[in-house]
């Protein structure tokens, strides 16, 4: 009895020895880091507005942080699958994640996702975010959105709005703006942004909702006419176009947005370093230029800011999505 008594007490030593070179090893990885590489996994390709506002703030991040921040693109099932990979990493700091709109979409339009973007990542901050516009072909009589809801109420079923793919934001505006005004309008999918603004441009379809980046040369040069601006702000560049706020829609927002994310479990020592080394670049002049130039607007929110914003946007678009009866699988 007194040798299992002295086996239990040294093992119990033992143990506690063990726990506290663990935490120790742990707390000196921590303030280490990071000592390598760091990706940046995104579920679209490059070139995208994502791709170009993840590498501005991986650029600024490697200044700050002293290694390579690579952007490593995964694309495809609507962003899942970057997603996927990235939930699955682990929690060290050395695998990130630039979550978007598609991510708070997809919870409700995928019925069995291998994630949660609340549940499985720790926001981190909002890179930027981008107020679709809507806009119509010129050649119809619609000036404002009194008039677009006259003209399609007055021509049920007549007029289309075009978007970059069932279930993307421009999809879900659209089908918003369906819901808010009652208003009988026909979806029209693409497969990308491109040909669908090129389709409202030639007068196959009659409008849509366009990310600002991509659609601004074409207002100002007057292949399309914008209605609204779908962000709680009008934009700079178009300070005469207002809010779908204004123009009788309460709380009608929609912005492309992008942010940094890290798997859930990552150490708050960790989670702390990533936010200072990003925070404030998007509150400095020349990064917020750069986000501007793209026809985005710069945030750099707080994690907990931002882990609020995004709930929000999940249940945002889950009532969109249950009210109009959208899903993809």
């Amino acid at each position: 009895m007194r040798v299992f008594q002295q086996f239990s007490r040294n093992a119990t030593v033992l143990l506690a020895v063990a726990t506290v070179a663990l935490l120790g090893a742990q707390a000196t990885a921590q303030d280490k880091y990071p000592d390598r590489p760091i990706r940046m996994i995104m579920g679209f390709p490059t070139g995208g507005p994502t791709d170009i506002s993840a590498r501005i703030i991986a650029n600024r991040m490697e200044k700050e942080l002293g290694q390579p921040v690579i952007v490593e693109n995964k694309p495809g099932a609507g962003s899942n699958i970057g997603t996927e990979a990235a939930a699955r990493a682990k929690p060290d700091g050395y695998t990130l994640f630039i979550g978007t709109i598609a991510n708070a979409t997809n919870m409700s339009l995928y019925k069995n996702l291998n994630y949660n973007i609340e549940r499985d990542f720790i926001p981190i901050t909002q890179f930027m975010s981008s107020p679709s516009i809507l806009v119509v072909n010129p050649a119809l009589p619609i000036h404002n959105l009194q008039e677009l809801v006259d003209y399609a109420k007055a021509n049920p079923g007549k007029l289309s709005y075009a978007s970059s793919g069932a279930g993307g934001s421009p999809h879900m505006a659209g089908e918003m703006l369906r819901l808010r005004t009652g208003i009988d309008i026909l979806h029209i999918p693409y497969k990308g942004a491109a040909p669908a603004l090129t389709d409202v441009i030639g007068g196959t379809v009659s409008m849509g909702f366009m990310t600002a980046n991509g659609t601004l040369p074409s207002i100002e040069s007057g292949k399309l006419r914008a209605i609204a601006v779908a962000g709680r702000q009008r934009m700079p560049q178009l300070p005469n176009v207002p809010t779908l706020i204004e123009a009788g829609i309460p709380d009608f927002e929609v912005s492309s947005w992008n942010g940094l994310f890290a798997p859930a479990g990552t150490p708050q020592p960790i989670i702390d370093r990533l936010a200072k080394a990003t925070i404030p670049a998007l509150h400095s002049p020349g990064i917020r230029q750069q986000f501007i130039d793209l026809g985005s607007v710069p945030v750099g929110s707080t994690p907990e800011e931002f882990k609020q914003y995004v709930h929000d946007e999940v249940i945002k678009w889950a009532e969109v999505a249950k009210a109009a009866n959208v899903s993809i699988d």
